[in-house]
């Protein structure tokens, strides 16, 4: 199946497979990357042009660690001059871990006899907001097993439950949504309660290595799940995130993967997706993977780099599985949203547990346990603008209007003054002193860079009126 954008029917391709492992193969073995040539493709994407497959395949195939390097640093240069210095942190919440599934690499998995079940009741998940307010969390990322208990109903309820708890300043103002592919009604009911993101990894672009680990449940249907995400855009969910589990086969092979599933969506939905996300296997109840495609520390940043050149206005998730190590070197090139303070095990926010990960009660291991007020402490000495900002959801701009902000180089005219605003807010209510007085500062150095901007004012009074107590500004 061969992919031509100019000629591509819209109509007649929403909802059908359109992974072809040959021509994907083709263009890793058959792609010349000379210097030049990398050269060309790195200007484009610093153009805030997206990369066709052939040009993310030249950025693939440059071998030589000056090369490397070149890419690494246009995807440092790119990050900067779409996102500037912000990094959208959010939480992850499990709300339950039955699964029908048997994924060999996941602890979620049927197989898997020790996992611990638990689903949160109502009570239950209500505390664990509550903690996580507390925290100063205003994004989270519900997540659920793969299990008929977890229906589209169930999820909007649990759902509109979130954005019921309030507790002194602390709201929930974004729910995104990680669980199993549905039909379009119930992608439509899970919609009207106000979701951000729905997220599907599809995990392995490649067939056959997907079948390997798939053994069964639902999600043993590739093409099933593969095109779960047109069903939501048909849906009317038009904001959607992709991924795939570095591991499982040849990296190479899913960044390409990667860009074919969001030049599809281009061409059905005229959106690509508004994140995509790259967690690479580690530790889980025993885990069963092939270790001839585990990733390198080095490989990952160069896959990451690729993947910010390949889509410019596509947001990056970088979760905990990595350590704080690797996360601050990755960040530099490319990443846009980061979770932090992230527990996996359910209760845990709002409980007091042995820091001892159990992992028969986690879907796998986290490398970065480190509080939310740490992480956003070194974002600030790292010279970042740490962010909760909600603004473009709320306001509309989602989906293709998202792209009609975001792909003339607006973002930063958004973001930039939503993010210093709910940083403000976070230092009021629940930085430690020492925080607080960086951030303050962190925030002068950015309004200082609006200097003669009208913006400049209206922050000011704004955060005015955050030290007065009001709260939820946003342009």
């Amino acid at each position: 199946m061969k992919f031509y954008p100019e000629i591509y029917n819209i109509r007649d391709q929403r909802m059908k497979p359109f992974i072809d492992p040959d021509e994907i193969w083709s263009l890793i073995r058959n792609t010349k990357s000379t210097p030049e040539r990398v050269r060309h493709v790195i200007a484009k994407s610093l153009s805030k042009k997206r990369l066709t497959m052939e040009e993310t395949a030249v950025l693939i195939n440059a071998g030589t660690p000056e090369l490397i390097e070149e890419i690494k640093e246009g995807a440092r240069a790119l990050k900067e001059k779409v996102y500037g210095n912000r990094i959208v942190l959010f939480a992850p919440l499990y709300v339950g871990n039955r699964c029908t599934n048997n994924c060999t690499y996941c602890g979620f998995r049927t197989s898997n006899k020790f996992a611990v079940r638990q689903t949160l009741t109502d009570p239950q998940l209500i505390k664990e907001v509550e903690a996580l307010e507390d925290n100063g969390q205003k994004r989270l990322i519900l997540v659920y097993g793969e299990h008929t208990a977890y229906s589209a109903e169930y999820i909007s309820h649990t759902v509109k439950t979130v954005y019921s708890v309030k507790k002194g300043n602390g709201e929930i103002r974004r729910v995104n949504i990680n669980a199993a592919p549905m039909d379009i009604d119930g992608f439509r009911t899970v919609k009207d309660a106000g979701i951000g993101t729905y997220q599907i990894f599809q995990e392995t672009y490649h067939r056959e290595t997907y079948k390997k680990y798939h053994r069964g449940g639902k999600k043993a249907d590739y093409d099933f799940r593969l095109t779960a995400l047109d069903r939501a855009q048909e849906a009317g969910i038009d904001d959607v995130g992709i991924g795939a589990l570095f591991g499982l086969y040849d990296w190479r092979f899913e960044v390409l993967g990667l860009v074919r599933h969001t030049n599809h969506f281009e061409a059905c939905y005229r959106v690509g997706p508004h994140t995509i996300s790259f967690p690479r296997i580690q530790d889980a109840s025993s885990v069963d993977v092939d270790p001839r495609y585990m990733v390198s520390n080095e490989e990952f940043i160069r896959l990451v780099a690729i993947l910010r050149l390949a889509v410019p206005y596509t947001g990056m998730i970088l979760t905990a599985r990595e350590n704080a190590m690797v996360r601050r070197e990755v960040m530099r090139f490319g990443v846009s949203q980061i979770d932090g303070g992230t527990k996996l095990e359910m209760g845990s926010y709002s409980e007091s547990i042995n820091e001892e990960q159990d992992l028969n009660k986690e879907q796998f291991k986290i490398n970065d346990s480190r509080s939310l007020n740490e992480i956003i402490d070194e974002l600030l000495d790292d010279g970042y603008l740490p962010s909760f900002c909600t603004a473009c959801y709320r306001k509309g701009r989602t989906g293709e209007h998202f792209m009609e902000f975001s792909v003339p180089g607006f973002i930063k005219r958004f973001c930039s003054p939503n993010a210093i605003l709910t940083l403000a807010e976070y230092l009021e209510d629940y930085a430690t002193p020492d925080t607080a007085e960086k951030g303050w500062r962190v925030i002068e150095d950015n309004i200082r860079e609006l200097e003669g901007h009208k913006m400049e004012m209206e922050i000011r009074r704004r955060i005015e009126l955050i030290k007065e107590g009001e709260r939820d500004l946003y342009l």
